[in-house]
């Protein structure tokens, strides 16, 4: 229809000579479902144009880096021309692999190595290269009826934002019509639960190393702006070597600014009755702050099944978080603080068989946070953890990490080669499929899936699809592509972007 000013009127639409397409503003006779499914497909372009101009910036990074090696060699103009066909021939080979899509149908599922309250964790075997990976499995129904979009979301981008030795790695992010899959190298070497269940406590030397590993894989997250926010010995976790990586970013939460504060939007865990410190002194007297040992072989034989709990163990949160104050990074620190106490005193330093009484010790930390007679530890490592457990005024790391790395307790600590030296401790591996470090789970038959896991982008979105575009992810890992595509390739560590350069000898 002619709206007389040379626009064509479709529906909510306006059609304007050399103007394109405009939206009109009366969007009323859209239906929220419309409005999802707009939005979904304008992450979805986005997305794919950001990607897009992202690899075209890298493939001319390359070609300005290889100039200038040859340039540097001071070869001749004909190798130098067959060096960029070389180049052009495996930028090609590249972007095939790039293209391929990956699904779940590409593994074989394994054992069950760990269990949360939102995913489930397996052994998963690529069939097409026989690598094994852990593979992170969550439900999207689940995701979104208990709120954690943006949890995973965030999850999923410091994995794929942050490459540090420090942290375990992920390969690929996909998705089904059901569930979302996070694709990790898998780390036989268990957690330091585990460990800490086994050995009891720790000597000063293996807890300085494994204290000082976790003070940079934590500052690893927080030079990229997130907090980790969930900093607990089950996340804590080693290699085959015994050298330790961070894990488990679900609430994981990126910060604008370095010190930027943030608002703990979860469940309300303060919904308890006073913790003034009257109350607290009370309590004391009637059941001490140290528990009795039965209590306290309780609490350890309940602890890995707290672990797997909706809630959690509160042990090592910050006293700023259950307050629900504004807080940021340095409320890592802190709990880094709980956990050194637990590696060289047994237990946490503020646990209790009820979730409501670690509360009212860890908020009132002032009263409640002491020391046994035995075992006994260092004035060195004491003074540590009081400056970790203390008001984010004086908490060490606070102000950054090298007040940490200079404290006392740390003297001749080699910060750089740490993940050169041989770990404090090393465990014991049977093989690539070894489990032995890690719980055992009662197995579930699998059902195939009758809905095809891998295709083209489907026409018709549900809502549950919509929360999740962008998750998609593949590790630009140039030179494991070209080696599973049949390209011979140097021995070497990733590099933080994909690099031809060191194939091109």
């Amino acid at each position: 229809m002619d709206g007389g000013d040379g626009t064509v009127r479709l529906g909510a639409l306006n059609l304007k000579a050399g103007r394109g397409l405009d939206l009109d503003p009366d969007v009323s006779v859209s239906s929220p479902v419309t409005r999802q499914k707009a939005a979904a497909a304008k992450q979805f372009i986005e997305n794919h144009y950001k990607n897009y101009l992202q690899g075209l910036q890298e493939r001319k990074e390359r070609r300005r880096a290889l100039q200038r090696r040859a340039e540097e060699a001071q070869i001749s103009s004909e190798e130098q021309e067959e060096m960029m066909r070389n180049l052009e021939r495996r930028e090609t080979e590249y972007m095939r692999l790039q293209r391929r899509k990956i699904g779940i149908d590409d593994f074989e599922q394994l054992t069950v190595i760990g269990k949360g309250a939102f995913a489930e964790v397996r052994l998963c075997r690529a069939k097409s290269t026989g690598e094994i990976f852990a593979m992170k499995k969550l439900k999207k129904s689940e995701m979104l009826s208990r709120g954690q979009v943006e949890h995973v979301r965030s999850e999923r981008n410091l994995l794929a934002e942050v490459d540090s030795r420090c942290i375990v790695k992920m390969f690929y992010s996909f998705q089904d019509s059901d569930f979302l899959y996070l694709i990790m190298e898998y780390l036989p070497g268990g957690d330091i639960m585990t460990l800490l269940m086994r050995e009891d406590i720790l000597s000063e030397d293996v807890a300085r190393f494994y204290v000082a590993e976790s003070i940079l894989a934590i500052h690893s997250i927080h030079q990229h702006n997130y907090i980790h926010r969930d900093i607990k010995p089950d996340n804590l976790i080693l290699d085959r070597n015994g050298h330790l990586k961070l894990s488990d970013f679900g609430l994981c939460k990126p910060l604008d600014g370095k010190y930027s504060t943030i608002l703990l939007e979860d469940e309300d865990l303060t919904s308890m009755e006073s913790t003034n410190e009257a109350e607290v002194q009370s309590r004391s007297e009637r059941a001490p702050w140290l528990m009795p040992k039965e209590q306290l072989q309780q609490w350890k034989r309940n602890r890995r099944a707290l672990a797997y709990s909706t809630v959690g163990t509160l042990d090592y949160m910050a006293p700023e978080v259950l307050l629900k104050k504004g807080y940021g990074m340095e409320c890592d620190w802190w709990s880094l603080g709980a956990i050194m106490y637990e590696m060289l005193i047994g237990y946490p330093p503020f646990c209790s068989d009820d979730p409501r009484i670690t509360c009212r010790k860890i908020i009132n930390w002032r009263t409640c946070l002491k020391f046994p007679e035995e075992p006994k530890i260092s004035a060195e490592a004491k003074d540590l953890i009081c400056h970790l457990l203390c008001d984010v005024e004086t908490r060490l790391g606070t102000r950054g990490v090298e007040e940490l790395k200079v404290h006392p307790w740390f003297e001749g600590v080699q910060w750089e080669k740490l993940y050169e030296v041989e770990a404090a401790y090393k465990p014991t591996v049977n093989g690539d499929l070894d489990t032995q470090n890690f719980e055992k789970f009662p197995e579930i038959d699998i059902p195939p899936s009758a809905i095809p896991q891998v295709g083209p982008w489907r026409k018709m979105l549900t809502s549950k699809d919509t929360n999740f575009i962008g998750f998609t992810f593949k590790k630009s890992d140039i030179a494991k592509s070209l080696e599973s595509s049949g390209t011979d390739r140097t021995a070497s560590g990733p590099s933080k972007a994909p690099s031809l350069i060191s194939l091109l000898d």
